[in-house]
């Protein structure tokens, strides 16, 4: 027999009597198994997850649930397929044994496993003082159950919400508010909301359409302390500029923290910025080694971006979660040179106060933003980002149409300023600095970090409380 008959023989036999392990009842995680069935793989097949619900979505958690027009136990995601796989809900992954093959679960089992693919994925950050945060009425928003909470609060019609920082959450948020005609009042460290995402210049834009909404906002301040009542619920927040805000519902929207710490002692390269993969999701150890039974997709996975200098990218997106889990899944169950990259760029949007913002590529990799079509001033525009001379991400205020143009030119590592199509160009098309925060600069954290390899060429790698 050949190597190529052995080597295919040996996929085949996996394929048929492997057992992979997913941890990870997520979008990742769900997207991932469903691809191995599509792939061929009838081997056994277990889905581990914290929360006790199959996989839901998210996205609608901060818009329609809010909102009323969905319950938040009506977001599970649909299925592709049967996976018949075995669900463990409701009990964490606490510890990975790559030795013995083994993910330790919180209640003592040891989960045997030939490949593991890890699709944790993110929780959100919590309000910092314990105390403060156990008062009622101070909630944050990543899970169907903090969703179902805030949904009753606003329901109730509280007199003032608070929301702590100024990223998609906060903002979308606080825009929810305002259309159910609830008082609002945000607050962010930096200049601006949005800007760790989109820069200051944009930042300026979003700031403006909040306060023309009735968002009462304040940039460049920090919620000192939040203060209850006698029965221990929320009523006030002490701000760093000496001023009191009454307020008896709070959004702690403070960005997010990778679920990492399952994996200390693992060897794997897990830290605070996710788990370190290469392009075809699989994990590197801790010396930079990779693995060939270790797999990572979702927003805890961390890997290189050929159009970004190779620096390595985390991203906080649908997209990626699916298409990642595809690729993962894909290389899991096949041998090089049938290996698949994850080459895809990044994109987002995000509705707030009546406008469509959306974007590709990554924002802060870039230093200098142009507006290319539409009006600013109607908040109905494209507009560009550059880094050394060419094109590395656009963004768009109700002008998704063309966000495909511009992806089109990112990939092609286009020159900078590019040349806008339509007719609808503004009157001034002069390149000005993007505004992003220095690194180190306390602000809200992208939904796309670049995590760098170069300290020199690391940006916007701090990730504080936002308060």
């Amino acid at each position: 027999m050949t190597l190529a008959a052995t080597l295919a023989e040996l996929v085949r036999d996996f394929k048929a009597n492997g057992r992979i392990v997913i941890v990870g009842a997520s979008l990742a995680g769900l997207r991932g198994a469903e691809a191995l069935r599509e792939e061929g793989f009838t081997g056994s097949l277990t889905i581990i997850g914290d929360e006790p619900y199959e996989p839901y979505d998210r996205p609608p958690l901060s818009k329609q649930v809010l909102k009323g027009w969905v319950p938040a136990d009506h977001t599970l995601l649909p299925r592709a397929r049967e996976l018949d796989a075995e669900w463990r809900l409701g009990v964490a992954a606490t510890g990975l044994d790559r030795a013995a093959r083994q993910v330790r679960l919180a209640d003592g089992e040891q989960v045997p496993y030939h490949r593991l693919l890890i699709a944790t994925g993110t929780r959100a950050r919590q309000w910092p003082n314990p105390a403060e945060a156990a008062l009622d009425g101070v909630i944050s928003l990543r899970t169907r159950d903090d969703a179902a909470r805030l949904q009753q609060a606003l329901a109730a019609r509280p007199s003032r919400v608070l929301v702590i920082g100024g990223g998609f959450i906060g903002s979308e948020v606080a825009s929810v508010c305002r259309d159910l005609d609830i008082p609002v009042t945000l607050t962010e460290r930096g200049p601006a909301p949005l800007v760790g995402a989109l820069g200051g210049v944009i930042g300026e834009i979003a700031a403006q359409m909040q306060r023309d909404h009735g968002v009462d906002l304040r940039c460049g301040v920090s919620v000192s302390a939040l203060e209850g009542d006698a029965a221990g619920h929320v009523r006030r927040a002490r701000l760093s500029d000496g001023t009191t805000v009454e307020a008896d519902v709070v959004l702690a929207a403070l960005g997010s923290i990778r679920n990492v710490e399952w994996l200390q002692g693992s060897g794997l390269a897990a830290g605070p910025w996710g788990v370190g993969c290469d392009a075809g999701g699989r994990a590197f150890d801790i010396n930079g080694v990779v693995t060939d039974s270790v797999y990572v997709a979702g927003d805890v996975a961390r890997m290189p971006h050929v159009l970004y200098e190779y620096q390595f990218l985390a991203m906080e997106h649908w997209d990626n979660a699916v298409f990642g889990a595809e690729v993962a899944a894909h290389n899991m169950v096949n041998l090089e040179p049938h290996y698949r990259p994850h080459l895809l760029l990044p994109g987002f949007w995000s509705g707030q106060f009546g406008v469509n913002i959306k974007s590709v590529g990554v924002p802060p990799f870039g230093d200098e933003i142009v507006f290319t079509q539409g009006s600013v001033k109607d908040r109905s525009f494209a507009a560009a980002y550059g880094r050394r001379g060419r094109i590395v991400a656009a963004v768009t205020f109700d002008h998704g149409k063309w966000l495909e143009y511009y992806a089109h030119l990112i990939e092609q590592s286009a020159p900078f300023p590019p040349p806008p199509p339509g007719w609808d160009r503004p009157d001034v098309m002069r390149p000005v600095p993007a505004e992003f925060p220095a690194p180190g600069v306390p602000t809200a954290i992208p939904d796309v970090v670049l995590t760098g390899h170069d300290p020199n060429e690391r940006r916007a790698e701090f990730r504080p409380r936002g308060h």
